[in-house]
């Protein structure tokens, strides 16, 4: 039998999709990489009976990076990222993404991509075909082995139609993918660097760990920026305002509009005031009805949705699309990555809306609908992609959580009301003439709700209505006065607003418009205020304006929208790959050169509002070189600055940095310090020389202590390692000489804690090892009214994993010993060292030459 291997794009999707191919009769299994599930049936393909095998990725299977030493940021000069060679690496490496891929199509016949429709989706699409093509049966250059499901909702219907009108993935989009990757990567690194390096080099308070520029982010910023600068600049005017109040014939008081709307000169507005108050009743000149339409909305996209999501229902665009793919996955919502609001003619619009008239919240008006007739939808824009966003299938208040039902909520309204009848009012104006004075007062009176009865926050208020008044009438005035206004400056840019502008400029896509604002948000250029309003930090107004300065071009969002159109060229393969992509890096390339060149021009705006290094930080601890005490300075990304050698050091980031016991490091002499996440997380002792600089070849910058091979510091891996660590590949479980006495071992490579011998005086590590694991052992004191040991013993010797009189004292986290006729745990050298700490070198020498092997 043959077999088709489908690939989905995220686990849940396989689930969904396997379950409504199979007629809900599949077997499952989970996958060797432990995130993905194999789903498995038997079904018709192709006129044949063949055997399926649904699987998923995890989104991007790849993803682009420079190789291996152009990621040094102390050795590569910015400027080589322009040109040095690129390689595609797995995204995410414990994933074993590519060869769990291989594995599952081993021996498949034909290969079924349901990636989602855009073209993150056909990238993803080839980056598959890539990882399966040498486990394929046939060669997938054959017309009959690729295929590719398009399809818009998780919905029987839509999946089962896809199946039986299979097509190809699209090259070209593909393509496009792969060069904004590309540009992105070689642009926003280049200048990153450049910029996180020069300033953290000489500022002590920048609050930001990284100094980041992006093609899209950066023009982000600028729009906010700019609105900054706006009301920065806003000069107030003041403005005089005729107000006139008269009475109606039923008592009611009414405040009329001045024709003239305003005066900006005083002494006028005075005369007009003066001239009015020799009247006691205003006449009515004429009364105007007129009967007006407010227009039921046009088809949800996705920039709409992350509009309103921001202005009415308080979320975020980022967290909204999250949302928004999670309602899709589970079958609520169709695709939510859209740029078309028109319905296509074979839409089944009715379909729809009969899902939705059980609703116990909307059902009564969508009943109506079915009984009176839908309305047809309002003409809008069809971008060719997917079909606007529409409910698939109804949810009840009860079905999902705070956010998610809001969000369905909206787009079931927001759908409801596009086949609704439109707002029927009508609108009356009253015109009044007071000596040379016309004044007016408008009021709206609803003739038929309409899609307002859905959509309610869009209904008339019940005092938009103006009394009746006859032409010819005389109302008495009541009051008249002046009142004195003053020009505002605009607000602070929304969420809503920025996103509206992106839209505008061509900033981003609908997919990536929410992750620029996100960026900049969690990157301390802007922060987000009531209403959702962008306020862009001190960080964030000093880099645009620093970019200004320097070539405004870096932050308008011109230069971006030129390139998006030319990637746009390649997806619809009017544009040549190579061309587009060498033509745009070398134009930046050379905006970089100029950048670099001119950096003064920033470091300028940097002076005047951030502190020197040699200003910031309060002293902690010793330089090994001069001796003096060097500064701690907090603001991300702590570091120690030495303002006599002028060096900076960067530390272990997100946790508490003390001086270790006042204890020295025996290569270089700097004053020792230990770094912890808390009582529950990490901690380790380290030389801040040897964490920049590591000494040893096998030691990885950013290393502590606990990494550290020094064959006789007390505090090195070598004196205080256990064993492997029992979860990864290549990491140590090592005692916290420091954590005592709520002593713990913490793995030096990944997240594994161990926490063991609670209260305990005294932890050692003894040069002896378990005959059954080849662990070291532990030597444990305690003080003889704190004793947990048996018998109340107070000192004691053993292996943590296989003593049975410490098993009762040794709290794994994440962590589980392995019992000894399994794969035990090694020795603290890691693979291939199953006994104890080497033997010491005989000599001083060799002990040297020990270190720098």
């Amino acid at each position: 039998m043959k077999v088709a291997f489908m690939v989905a794009e995220k686990p849940s999707l396989a689930a969904s999709l396997a379950n409504i191919l199979s007629n809900g009769k599949n077997s499952s299994r989970k996958g060797s990489n432990g995130s993905c599930s194999i789903h498995e049936w038997t079904g018709p393909f192709h006129g044949e009976t063949v055997h399926f095998r649904m699987t998923s990725v995890c989104g991007h299977v790849m993803t682009l990076d420079f190789i291996g030493k152009y990621n040094n940021w102390d050795r590569v000069d910015p400027v080589e990222l322009f040109s040095c060679p690129t390689e595609k690496k797995e995204a995410v490496p414990k994933l074993r993404m590519q060869s769990f891929l291989a594995h599952e199509a081993r021996g498949s016949d034909y290969l079924i991509l349901w990636l989602d429709c855009d073209k993150e989706g056909e990238n993803i699409c080839f980056e598959v075909i890539s990882g399966v093509q040498n486990s394929m049966r046939r060669s997938i250059q054959s017309p009959d082995v690729v295929f590719r499901a398009h399809f818009s909702a998780i919905t029987e219907k839509d999946i089962k139609g896809a199946l039986t009108n299979l097509g190809k993935p699209n090259e070209n989009e593909a393509r496009s993918v792969d060069a904004r990757q590309e540009l992105d990567l070689r642009i926003g690194c280049a200048f990153t660097r450049f910029q996180t390096k020069f300033f953290q080099g000489k500022y002590g308070d920048l609050d930001a760990s990284l100094i980041s520029y992006g093609p899209c982010q950066t023009p982000t910023l600028g729009f906010c920026v700019q609105r900054h600068d706006e009301i920065q600049t806003f000069k107030p005017e003041l403005y005089w305002v005729l107000q006139l109040v008269v009475h109606t014939n039923d008592g009611r008081e009414v405040t009329l509009d001045w024709d003239r709307v305003r005066s900006f000169e005083k002494e006028i507005a005075t005369m007009f005031m003066l001239q009015v108050k020799e009247f006691s009743e205003a006449v009515v000149v004429a009364v105007t009805k007129k009967e007006k339409t407010k227009q039921r909305p046009q088809a949800l996209n996705t920039v709409e949705l992350m509009r309103v999501a921001s202005s009415g229902l308080g979320m975020g665009p980022h967290h909204a699309m999250q949302i928004a793919e999670r309602l899709y996955t589970q079958g609520y919502i169709s695709y939510p990555r859209t740029e078309t609001t028109h319905y296509p003619e074979n839409f089944d619009l009715m379909g729809v809306l009969k899902q939705q008239q059980h609703s116990t919240e909307w059902g009564f008006e969508v009943r109506d609908i079915i009984t009176d007739g839908i309305s047809k939808p309002r003409k809008g824009h069809d971008a060719g992609d997917h079909p606007p966003i529409t409910p698939t299938k109804l949810a009840n208040r009860s079905d999902l959580d705070g956010d998610a039902w809001k969000l369905y909520d909206y787009i079931a309204r927001h759908f409801i009301a596009t086949v609704s009848r439109d707002c029927k009012y009508l609108s009356t104006t009253v015109t009044f003439q007071v000596g040379s004075e016309t004044f007016t007062c408008t009021g709206k009176t609803l003739l038929d709700p309409g899609y307002t009865t859905v959509m309610h926050w869009q209904a008339f208020g019940k005092n938009e209505t103006v009394p009746t008044f006859t032409e010819g009438e005389m109302a008495n005035i009541q009051d008249v006065k002046l009142v004195e206004c003053q020009t505002c400056p605009p607000d602070y840019l929304t969420e809503a607003e920025l996103i509206t502008l992106m839209e505008k400029h061509g900033i981003g896509t609908d997919a990536s418009i929410p992750v620029h604002i996100n960026n900049i948000s969690q990157r301390n250029y802007v922060t987000v205020a009531s209403g959702r309003r962008l306020i862009p930090t001190p960080l964030g107004i000093i880099l645009v304006h620093g970019y200004q300065k320097i070539d405004p071009e870096l932050v308008l969002p011109t230069m971006r929208s030129a390139v998006e159109e030319q990637l746009n060229l390649i997806a619809r393969g009017q544009a040549n790959f190579t061309a587009v992509l060498q033509h745009t890096v070398e134009i930046f390339k050379q905006k970089f050169l100029y950048f670099v060149k001119n950096i003064e021009g920033m470091d300028q705006l940097f002076e005047v509002s951030f502190s020197p290094l040699a200003a910031s930080g309060k002293a902690h601890s010793r330089c090994g070189k001069c001796r003096r005490y060097m500064k701690y300075i907090q603001a991300k990304p702590s570091r120690m600055h030495c303002s006599h050698c002028d060096e900076t050091y960067n530390l272990p980031q997100n946790g508490n940095v003390r001086i270790y016991k006042e204890l020295k490091c025996p290569l270089d002499d700097f004053e020792l310090l230990s770094w912890s996440a808390g009582a529950k997380g990490k901690s380790y002792p380290f030389c801040p020389y040897c964490f920049n600089h590591p000494p040893f070849r096998e030691m990885r910058k950013g290393s502590g202590c606990n990494a550290c091979t020094h064959p006789t510091c007390p505090h090195s891996l070598n004196s205080t390692g256990i064993s492997s660590c029992i979860e990864c590949e290549g990491g140590v479980l090592v005692l916290d000489p420091a954590s005592g006495p709520k002593w713990k071992l913490g793995c030096n490579r990944c997240d594994v804690i161990i926490h063991l011998f609670d209260d305990a005086q005294k932890v050692t590590v003894e040069d002896g090892v378990c005959m059954l694991c080849g662990a070291q052992l532990v030597n444990v004191e305690y003080k003889q009214d704190k004793s947990k040991l048996i018998n109340e013993a107070t000192e004691m010797s053993g292996c943590v994993f296989c003593s049975p009189y410490f098993t009762p004292l040794v709290e794994k986290h994440r962590a589980v010993s392995r019992p000894p006729g399994s794969r035990a745990p090694r020795g603290r050298g890691g693979r291939g060292r199953s006994r104890g700490r080497p033997r010491p070198p005989k000599d001083k020498m060799a002990q040297l030459a020990a270190y720098f092997v």
